[in-house]
Order: C-alpha cells, then sequence, then structure tokens
C-alpha cells in the first residue's frame, strides 16, 4: 500500500511486529531486490540465492518478537550474510573462508581505537541513508553497497540513467551536508 511507502523502516518494521501483512510486504518490497543481489555475490547458484532470502523473509513474517538492535537494514544484510554461512557449511565449501578469517583474526587489528571510530562512522552514514527518500535511498544502496553501476541501476529499476544520476547526486548532496557537521565536531574533539 502506498501509504507504507513514507515511513521509515523502523515504523514498517514495528507495524509487520503488530501482524501487519502489509507492512511485511513493504519490507520485502523494499529489501528482497536488494538482499537477493547481495546473496548472488556470495553464493554462485542463483536459485541457492533466492531460497536464502527467501528464508530470511520466512523467518522474519513467523518471528514477531525479534529485538534489533542496529538498522533493519543491516539486520538483514547480516541475517543473508550468517544463512550463506550455514550454506556454506552443509556444501563443505567454507574451508578457504574460515582461513581467510582465522589470518585477519590474527593480525589482530579489529581491536583498535580507529577500527571503533571507523564503526561508529559507518553506524552514522546507515543511519543517515536509512532516512533518505524511499527511491533515492534505494538507488544509493545499489550504487554503494552492490556496486552496481548507473545503467545496471536504470535497468533493475525500468528508469532512465538520467534520473538514477540525479537521484545518486542528490543522495550524496544530503549525505555531504549531515556528515560534514559530524565530521568537524568529530575534528575540534580531538584537537581538545
Amino acid at each position: 500500500m502506498s501509504t507504507y511507502k513514507s515511513l521509515t523502516d523502523l515504523e514498517v518494521f514495528v507495524l509487520m511486529q503488530e501482524g501487519d501483512k502489509f507492512a511485511f510486504e513493504e519490507i520485502y518490497e523494499r529489501f528482497n531486490g536488494l538482499l537477493y543481489i547481495y546473496a548472488c555475490k556470495m553464493v554462485s547458484d542463483r536459485e541457492d540465492a533466492r531460497d536464502i532470502v527467501q528464508e530470511i523473509f520466512v523467518y522474519l513474517w513467523s518471528n514477531p518478537n525479534i529485538q534489533i538492535k542496529t538498522q533493519l537494514s543491516s539486520y538483514l544484510y547480516s541475517a543473508v550474510r550468517y544463512k550463506v554461512f550455514d550454506w556454506l557449511d552443509k556444501n563443505k565449501s567454507r574451508t578457504n573462508y574460515l582461513q581467510s578469517l582465522k589470518d585477519f583474526a590474527e593480525k589482530g587489528d579489529y581491536v583498535t581505537e580507529n577500527y571503533i571510530r571507523e564503526r561508529e562512522f559507518a553506524s552514522l552514514i546507515e543511519r543517515e541513508v536509512s532516512l533518505l527518500p524511499p527511491k533515492m535511498r534505494l538507488i544509493f544502496e545499489m550504487s554503494r553497497q552492490q556496486h552496481l553501476t548507473q545503467k545496471q541501476i536504470a535497468e533493475i529499476l525500468q528508469l532512465s540513467d538520467k534520473t538514477v544520476k540525479k537521484q545518486m547526486s542528490n543522495a550524496l548532496k544530503v549525505l555531504r551536508l549531515k556528515l560534514t557537521s559530524f565530521l568537524l565536531l568529530a575534528v575540534i574533539v580531538l584537537i581538545r
């Protein structure tokens, strides 16, 4: 329903938890395509990728008491990632991944103060992105998170290249304005 389009991800999620089927459909519409593309980058078989995403949505609908401590988009991307790990485990293909994860953990780089700041800044960016208008947010996420070209985005969403370019430009302007003030504040705090 069109009234759900104007709601934030969190508002729609709360309605879905209350059993609102249309809210669930809105969440599905907002994230299904992006999650599928994300799963395809990790799983070579498109049907397996589709099944993984469908399992996430089935779980989301059948467990209305889920507690989400981050953005809904972060939760869904993490759920897909973990579901892919399960899939890899079942297919005995994760040994290379586990080795690279072990190598990363042994380096110890992930404990530094810079990492913590980076995560906080990433969280701030994610929050600001979630506040963009839905169409602009979708185009921005497809470009920055899924690494799709403007032409690919235009084809997927059935828009003109010019529309996609304008939406990206507007998204970057909005984010630049909001994040510049945060960066200035952070520099002032660091100087003191």
